[in-house]
């Protein structure tokens, strides 16, 4: 692995953690209603296609990292919908 791959995969483990205090709160609390639906809507289109972009380039630092920030806004969608 060279410095440049850990310094991909450095990021992308950084980069995968931005949803999760938001999850790990909204899970505590059992509350959406302050949560943009919109938001996480957007975040998972845009993830799902950073995903694809990633497999078209077989580049795994962006099909993890997107594939975790997918997961995370998908739990935040689910909850927005259970947590009425």
């Amino acid at each position: 692995m060279t410095g440049i791959d850990l310094l991909g995969y450095t990021a992308g483990a950084i980069t995968s953690l931005t949803f999760l205090p938001q999850v790990l709160k909204t899970r505590k609390e059992k509350s959406a209603k302050d949560i943009s639906l919109f938001m996480f809507v957007i975040a998972a289109v845009n993830e799902a296609m950073w995903i694809i972009y990633g497999a078209l380039i077989d580049n795994w630092v962006i099909i993890l990292t997107n594939v975790i920030i997918l997961t995370m806004s998908l739990i935040m969608i689910y909850y927005k919908f259970s947590y009425k």
